[in-house]
């Protein structure tokens, strides 16, 4: 199939503009006849749901939480990028872009990265109206802070809670328009299938999760916000709720799915503290402004401290590695999240690292605490450093933190075009859950600004152009389709249901975790994947025949929630361990130990591997089929990264 992007023509800072103008328009009085469903609250659902709605456009809007406001958009600490340049720095939209474009290892389209960095300006317009408590300087003025891969300041936060204050903003946009009868708000509501009407897609099954009546939703236009598929590797910094089913059920029904093996590990995050854990905790990478990032330089010293022989505060400076500021002066500890987290691994996998398991870093804020005391990084990291000493029981400001790698983010997702439209007519996709902006790596920040600009500046203007070529009559679920689908979900419950094995779903998905962070996580080979693939196999033929539901579909029941989710899981880990074996490259969060320079940095190769991997579903047990859509750069230059 050939996959049309539909990049507008024209030079690269006139392209979005110039597409506003060409798109076709729904007129006011035609749009109230138009129904649009959106998938998912957060940030990109909100946005997009309730600046739907304000155009006048009948939104049904479904979680799976008992609020909107429970989504996991809430949980992002650090900031949002905008290139607003308050700080006369020398930032501007081209460098926002390029710095985009660089973070992602050259793997991400240009129009769409420069149109991101162009409506970002207007994301923080936009949310300072709603009433967000972005933090002020003394004066007044919005504050800005620094994060991975850029040498300017252009992250807007609220503190520690950025995520959270973003997503009140979003929320009360989207309660007003539910107020005025616009938007029809579906609680506790699991998507779990597409409905497809002569190839276009006309709405959705939901098993409603208190009752488990299973229902078909009709119409013109469906809009998936439903963020990523971290929780493939069962441990990750996701909320548990968090899964890919709305995404792979699309995909099923041929919704292309891209790059599915660009994952994004997180530097900064509280280490693994046992078997018994069944998620990670971030810490901001807002603390790598102020936190320095060391190891013991010799194994000898490591090892004393991970039998407790010496604290890390007693050791002397010229024992210490700052390995970071030593590989990277240009960026120090601010180098992007995947060159951050392969240097920590590199440094416990040489025998120093810390903490029992030696499966840690530090993070260390001594110099800032004594530059400005206590008092004045409590102001700037004060609940980070509360919710550090609660899970932790170490005071960080009398320690260094202890930190290492974990899973964070996708990159990949449902391949979209320039209109966030994917391979389905009539099926879009926005947020985490589309491919579209980061690459190969996304830098810090950027996640709640790709989720607000698809919601509030991207999916209002673009989704009316399909609209405007669909006829304005009502639809409805009395189409065979609808009962077809229906049908579908309630016979693989009933299958769930029967298998009666001896194996939780849980159990299941900590293997598969297991698997996948082994074979396919920070760093990845040919043989390893290979084995990787092999076992996933395995495991899903035990799970279909040795999993154990309990209960009933007809009532309140989590673990035929988390079944369907795990199964689901289980077939999207070997997609992504077939593209890893696909792209014999390394670029950005994807690290083929093959592929690397002599000095250990992903090694591109642009020649053959310079596009996106959007794969094609061809039916149960069969393997996908590879479409490739070239990446051509007109702006940026193709080089290897250095942030040295």
């Amino acid at each position: 199939m050939l996959l049309d992007s539909k990049i507008p023509e024209g030079p690269l800072a006139e392209k979005w503009e110039k597409h506003k103008f060409n798109v076709k328009l729904v007129n006011p009085a035609n749009k109230r006849k138009y129904d649009v469903i959106v998938v998912g609250t957060g940030l990109a659902g909100s946005s997009a749901a309730a600046s739907l709605a304000e155009l006048g456009y009948n939104v049904k809007a479904f979680t799976y939480h008992d609020s909107p406001r429970r989504a996991h958009s809430i949980a992002a600490q650090g900031g949002i990028n905008a290139a607003k340049n308050y700080q006369n720095d020398g930032d501007s939209i081209f460098r926002l872009f390029y710095d985009t474009v660089k973070g992602g290892d050259y793997r991400a389209r240009e129009a769409n990265v420069y149109r991101l960095a162009q409506v970002s300006v207007s994301i923080i317009d936009q949310c300072v109206a709603q009433g967000v408590p972005f933090a002020r300087e003394y004066g007044g003025l919005l504050a800005n802070r620094s994060f991975g891969g850029a040498q300017v300041s252009r992250t807007f936060y609220a503190r520690g809670q950025t995520g959270q204050q973003l997503l009140l903003g979003a929320y009360s946009a989207l309660s007003r328009q539910v107020a005025y009868g616009k938007v029809k708000l579906y609680t506790r509501s699991e998507m779990l299938d597409l409905v497809m009407v002569d190839g276009q897609a006309r709405g959705i099954v939901t098993r409603h999760l208190i009752t488990g009546e299973v229902e078909t939703h009709a119409a013109h236009a469906v809009v998936l916000a439903t963020g990523g598929y971290g929780n493939v590797f069962y441990l990750s910094t996701n909320a548990k709720y968090c899964n890919t089913t709305a995404a792979w059920r699309a995909h099923k029904k041929g919704a292309f799915f891209a790059n599915p093996c660009f994952t994004q590990i997180h530097p900064t995050c509280i280490p693994v503290s046992g078997d018994y854990q069944s998620k990670l905790t971030l810490m901001s990478e807002s603390l790598r402004n102020d936190g320095r990032v060391w190891v013991p330089k010799t194994t000898e010293m490591a090892e004393r401290v991970r039998k407790g022989e010496v604290k890390p505060q007693d050791i002397a400076e010229t024992d210490r590695d700052y390995f970071l500021e030593r590989k990277y002066p240009a960026f120090g500890n601010l180098v992007p999240r995947d060159v951050a987290s392969r240097n920590a691994k590199q440094m416990c996998d040489e025998g120093r690292g810390v903490g029992s398991t030696g499966l840690a870093v530090y993070l260390d804020f001594a110099e800032i605490i004594q530059r400005i005391g206590a008092e004045g990084v409590s102001q700037k990291y004060g609940n980070l450093f509360a919710m550090y000493e609660k899970i932790t029981d170490e005071n960080p400001y009398e320690r260094p933190m202890r930190i290492y790698p974990a899973v964070h983010y996708t990159m990949g997702g449902l391949w979209v075009d320039y209109n966030l439209q994917t391979t389905i007519p009539g099926l879009y996709a926005t947020g985490e859950c589309n491919f579209s902006d980061h690459g190969a790596n996304r830098l810090g920040a950027s996640a709640l600004m790709q989720g607000l600009a698809d919601g509030y500046f991207v999916i209002p203007y673009t989704i009316g152009d399909y609209l405007a070529a669909t006829a304005p009559k009502p639809v409805d679920t009395q189409h065979p389709a609808f009962a077809e689908a229906k049908a579908g979900v309630e016979a693989r419950t009933e299958q769930l249901l029967a298998i009666k094995g001896t194996r939780t779903p849980d159990q299941f998905h900590k293997a598969l975790g297991h698997i996948m962070w082994e074979y396919c996580g920070m760093a990845r080979n040919a043989e390893g994947l290979q084995f990787a693939k092999k076992e996933i196999q395995r495991l899903r033929k035990e799970f279909w025949s040795d999993v154990r539901v309990a209960g009933t579909g007809e009532e309140l029941n989590q673990t035929l929630e988390k079944a369907g989710r795990v199964a689901d899981f289980i077939e999207l880990g070997e997609l992504m361990v077939d593209d890893a074996l696909a792209r014999n490259e390394s670029c950005g969060g994807h690290f083929r130990e093959e592929y690397q320079t002599p000095e250990g940095e992903a090694l591109r190769d642009d020649e053959n591997y310079a596009y996106v991997a959007a794969w094609e579903y061809q039916g149960e047990n069969q393997p996908e089929k590879l479409n490739k859509e070239e990446l051509t750069f007109e702006n940026v230059k193709l080089t290897q990264r250095s942030y040295k």
